[in-house]
């Protein structure tokens, strides 16, 4: 049984404790980095189709979902985009925007591991993977613990071993039993950009799995103009994803199938096509499929010319906010982040440190704050990982 002293000991070897560990191994600090898995930045190779999607260059505070939404924004100003991208230009590795300021990786998420693990190494941080951390205690102002058979002992401990999303990956709710151990509190966590599943009356819109169509989804006061897939169990698509961060269980998902649409452009379809059906003047912009559901609910049946400009007034309404009432979500098991965690009020904002107990830190995932879908977590996890690595 091995044992040895650091001067800082981080939990979990993802986007955050990977970048903590290479900041504060820079700085001078012995670090040992720590992760269950058998390899380092797992959720990083998955991530982006394998390409990481690793920024987006319209980060700000208000693209993130918080208890306190002004939490963000001291890591997120001095840790940007920016910084990232230079850090990623210096390794001399080729990245595209894809849209709305998704940046990805030419060839693969693995270079972006690579980078980090290389800037851990000009720390010379010790990194160690594949067994459980254990016993993790707190006395006369050194944590200690256990990983397999090794000891280690340090006066700095950094909780980034994200959420539970995503199990298979090897996630936990880790990061929240060690907080409630050091007497934080734990925003509860539930699943955050995950699809949507369809039951009742909405059950005839999984016949239409695998089509997809852009759209504008809202969900309580957010709304996102993208895509929206239909699947097997419900629905799916980046624009769906964005709004099940803001749904509660019980509340109805709205979707504007012709977000683009003039006012009036059914009862103009009328004048100008009057012989059409109203099946045909949707197919003029969606699916067959999709425009040959949304026509039969709406009821409509012979040309245009037979509706009266009311009922086709009163149809655009609907199309424009169809009110879908989903009965879940796909659950952590198909979530790509969690939103809750360790409670923001007891850390601080500019060094990621709790306020209950010196030198006990929260990163990352692990922490009540939940980015848009788009790069903005891991923007999150490059920041928070920086501003506690620069404390330690």
């Amino acid at each position: 049984m091995s044992a040895a002293n650091y001067d800082a000991v981080v939990l979990g070897a993802g986007a955050a404790g990977l970048m903590c560990a290479a900041v504060a191994g820079q700085r001078g600090k012995r670090v040992l980095l720590l992760d269950h898995a058998d390899a380092v930045g797992k959720k990083i190779l998955i991530s982006g189709g394998g390409r990481c999607n690793f920024t987006n260059i319209h980060t700000s505070a208000d693209r993130y979902i918080s208890a306190n939404p002004h939490f963000a924004k001291s890591a997120l100003a001095r840790y940007t985009p920016a910084d990232f991208i230079a850090l990623v230009d210096a390794y001399g590795i080729a990245y595209h925007e894809k849209t709305l300021g998704q940046l990805f990786c030419d060839g693969s998420a693995k270079q972006i591991v690579a980078m980090l693990l290389a800037e851990c190494a000009k720390g010379g941080v010790d990194i160690r993977c594949g067994e459980p951390v254990r016993q993790v205690e707190h006395s006369d102002g050194i944590f200690r613990g256990t990983f397999g058979n090794f000891h280690f002992s340090a006066p700095a401990l950094v909780i980034a071993t994200g959420g539970p999303s995503i199990p298979k990956m090897g996630a936990t709710g880790f990061a929240y039993d060690l907080a409630r151990q050091f007497g934080l509190k734990v925003v509860e966590p539930r699943p955050a950009l995950v699809p949507l599943t369809l039951g009742g009356d909405d059950v005839l819109f999984r016949t239409l799995s695998g089509i997809a169509a852009p759209v504008e989804a809202r969900a309580g006061k957010a709304a996102f103009r993208e895509a929206a897939l239909f699947t097997h169990k419900g629905l799916s698509g980046p624009a769906i994803l964005q709004v099940s961060s803001y749904w509660r269980h019980g509340e109805p998902v709205t979707i504007d199938f012709l977000p683009g649409a003039p006012q009036g452009w059914l009862t103009e379809a009328k004048r100008s096509r009057p012989r059409a059906t109203l099946r045909a003047a949707l197919g003029a912009h969606l699916p067959d499929r999709l425009a040959e559901t949304l026509a039969d609910q709406l009821a409509l049946p012979g040309e245009l010319a037979a509706q009266t400009d009311r009922k086709l007034t009163d149809a655009e309404a609907r199309l424009a906010r169809w009110a879908f009432r989903p009965n879940g979500t796909e659950g952590f098991a198909k979530a790509e982040v969690t939103i809750g965690g360790i409670a923001t009020a007891g850390l601080s904002s500019q060094t990621m440190m709790a306020k209950s107990t010196q030198n006990l830190y929260a990163i990352g995932e692990a922490v009540d704050v939940t980015g848009w879908l788009g790069g903005y977590n891991f923007q999150w996890a490059w920041a928070s990982g920086h501003a506690a690595g620069q404390a330690l």
